[in-house]
């Protein structure tokens, strides 16, 4: 499905499997949140209102690093129009001031247009909008012909299952997916039968 992706769709899918980011996760990502150095992920007030940090796939920094350019190439000419604001929580702006001009605090995926912030009336960029995505990724599944409900959560779930899988202690999933009860990523050992992978069934003897 992600091969059936390009551009920054691609790049959001692969984020969220390659990261287990939730899709509005992925979508509220600023640049400063991006450590390409550390390959690591900081998640700003994520379900719950929790930080924490996860991880960047290597395989991910050339791209990052050509969407850093479309969005500083994009920022420029907004601060050239007088513009240059990013969307930030309701009165948020008048903490940070004039740095929230900053290349650092543009979101990773901005959207097209500038829009009049809901709250505060000032003019900024906000991120892509879900349902953006959510139409790219339903045209992907179609044409990878796969017989299954795809979800943009999917890619988290695989993401979990498979660390899982491979031998990822449950306690550092649980602490990159951003769970605060453990037995919410255990209900992933349930769906890979974790517990049941060393019996055989009689039938098979």
């Amino acid at each position: 499905m992600i091969s059936h992706l390009s551009g920054q769709y691609w790049l959001i899918a692969s984020l969220l499997y390659g990261g287990g980011l939730r899709i509005n996760e992925a979508l509220k990502l600023r640049i400063k949140d991006v450590n390409i150095q550390n390959n690591t992920l900081f998640i700003f007030r994520g379900k719950g209102k929790k930080d924490r940090y996860t991880l960047l796939p290597k395989s991910l920094s050339y791209s990052l690093d050509n969407q850093f350019s479309i969005v500083k190439a994009r920022h420029q000419q907004d601060l050239s129009e007088g513009y240059g604001l990013a969307s930030f929580p309701p009165a948020l702006l008048r903490k940070y001031g004039n740095a929230a001009k900053d290349l650092s605090w543009q979101y990773v995926f901005p959207s097209s247009t500038r829009c009049t912030h809901p709250y505060d009336g000032y003019i900024c960029r906000h991120h892509i909008h879900e349902t953006t995505f959510r139409k790219q990724l339903r045209k992907a599944v179609l044409i990878s012909q796969i017989p299954k409900q795809v979800k943009a959560h999917t890619f988290r779930h695989t993401f979990a299952t498979q660390l899982l899988q491979n031998g990822t202690d449950i306690r550092t999933v649980q602490e990159l997916l951003g769970h605060s009860d453990l037995k919410t990523t255990e209900l992933y050992t349930h769906v890979i039968g974790s517990r049941f992978s060393h019996t055989t069934s009689p039938i098979d003897r």
